[in-house]
């Protein structure tokens, strides 16, 4: 078998494929044992048909059809290999040339990424925020440590802000008739958390221990989801929640350290590394917008159309999920966007999202970047804790469903990222330029801080 390319257009190509008979008699053999199986023939076991009583009773053409069916897809795939190229969605099929005993000849149009005049990553420049670590970060962290080591004390009082409930709801139609989907028991509540209900914070606050009180709200989820219903909330417990003081005691139970000084050191170190690691994702998608911006990349017919398709049909499943339509969804956004100015970014994030997967790709292929297993099995842990999955059923996942080019060809595009992104000039708000090339995946620098921090 050969195969050729022949270009037409910058993102489409027309592979033709030439078989001798020779190489196709395999695929002929096997489909008169196919035909065989499945016919019976008096005076001939089932699956013991000659060919030539196969062509009498079933036809000559019939199996050469099953044959060719089963063959072609291999055909394609060796081309594609041969000819290295990397198709973007479905090939377009046609047999130009098929007589029983002579070559055969196919062609396969298909869609390609096109080839790019990408610009040079030096001449970008981009500014990302400054690190800065306020105390108002510092206590909001502090805060959230102390709800986790917090202690509860039954309490005989109304309910106030920051206590922790115990709480029984009863949902009903406006005319009285329960719901019985939306009856529950015993379900813990925190005064000022508003996790649950509009109007469930203000209907317990002032509650004590077995007091009810009845309140409108609408429901946000579920078959139910926009309706207008009456809730009954009765209060089982009250129990005051009691934090924590912020001492050596608490950073002895919150941490490794004796001192709280040496806690909120930590602290303080920690966010720092968050936040770069923050600073370095705003880098990329600023550079990587810019080049975006700067190629000129010409679309395959039909990519962009497939795409925007699936964008809409997973968002129209979770507006479902919540109960909302695309309109409801915008009017509660702050930016106050239209229908038709939604649709309108929204093509305009499909295409600059595939344009970049191209310049990424393209800069995978004129490079040879390494790919150890020890990044491949790191990057594989990330997206099974980003999916929340089970990471031995994540991994059994896309090991069953061949999956794991997937993977390899992500972690190289963000090796190309990373290199654009390591030759453009990053600088924060203040001027100073950003060190991301020694930036390592925890947010120390070159590993400074840790060694800074085991020599300490």
């Amino acid at each position: 078998m050969k195969s050729s390319t022949e270009s037409l257009s910058p993102t489409r190509v027309k592979l033709t494929i030439e078989v001798p008979f020779e190489e196709f008699k395999p695929n002929l053999d096997k489909a008169y044992k196919t035909i065989g199986a499945q016919i019976q023939i008096p005076g001939f076991r089932k699956g013991k048909v000659p060919p030539a009583i196969i062509d009498q009773r079933v036809g000559r053409g019939a199996v050469l059809d099953e044959a060719l069916n089963s063959a072609l897809q291999g055909w394609y795939t060796a081309a594609l290999q041969e000819t290295k190229t990397t198709p973007l969605g479905q090939p377009e099929i046609d047999l130009t040339k098929f007589e029983d005993g002579e070559a055969i000849e196919v062609t396969a149009e298909v869609d390609v990424r096109p080839t790019l005049e990408l610009p040079d990553a030096s001449d970008i420049e981009v500014t990302v925020k400054d690190i800065e670590i306020s105390d108002e970060d510092v206590t909001e962290q502090l805060d959230q440590l102390r709800e986790r080591f917090a202690t509860f004390t039954d309490v005989d009082r109304p309910a106030a802000d920051g206590d922790s409930l115990t709480i029984d709801l009863s949902a009903a139609h406006k005319d009285g008739t329960l719901i019985e989907d939306a009856q529950a028991e015993g379900l813990p509540y925190v005064v000022g958390k508003a996790t649950m209900l509009d109007g469930l914070d203000e209907a317990v606050t002032g509650l004590s221990k077995g007091e009810s009180k009845t309140f409108g709200t609408t429901l946000l989820g579920g078959d139910l989801a926009g309706q207008e219903v009456d809730v009954t909330v009765t209060v089982q417990e009250v129990r005051q929640t009691e934090l924590p003081e912020l001492d050596d005691e608490f950073a002895q139970m919150a941490s490794d350290f004796d001192t709280f000084d040496e806690f909120r050191a930590d602290l303080v170190e920690r966010l720092t590394r968050g936040r770069r690691l923050e600073q370095a994702a705003e880098a990329r998608d600023l550079v990587l917008e810019q080049i975006v911006d700067k190629v000129d990349a010409p679309l395959p017919e039909g990519l962009a159309e497939s795409e925007l398709a699936n964008r809409r049909q997973q968002m129209d499943q979770q507006l479902a999920m919540a109960g909302l339509t695309l309109e409801d969804y915008l009017r509660d956004q702050e930016d106050g966007k239209t229908v038709e100015e939604f649709e309108s970014e929204l093509e305009n994030d499909v295409r600059n999202s595939i344009v970049a997967q191209f310049v990424l790709d393209q800069m995978v292929e004129e490079n040879e970047y390494d790919l150890d297993n020890d990044e491949l099995s790191q990057h594989i842990m990330r997206r099974a804790q980003q999916s929340g999955e089970d990471p031995n059923s994540y991994i059994q996942h896309i090991m069953e469903h061949n999956h794991v080019p997937e993977m390899i060809a992500e972690v190289l595009r963000g090796k190309a990222l990373a290199s654009l992104v390591e030759n453009a000039k990053v600088t924060d708000e203040s001027g100073n330029v950003v060190d991301l090339a020694n930036l390592q995946a925890d947010g120390t620098i070159g590993g400074q801080d840790a060694a800074e921090s085991d020599s300490e």
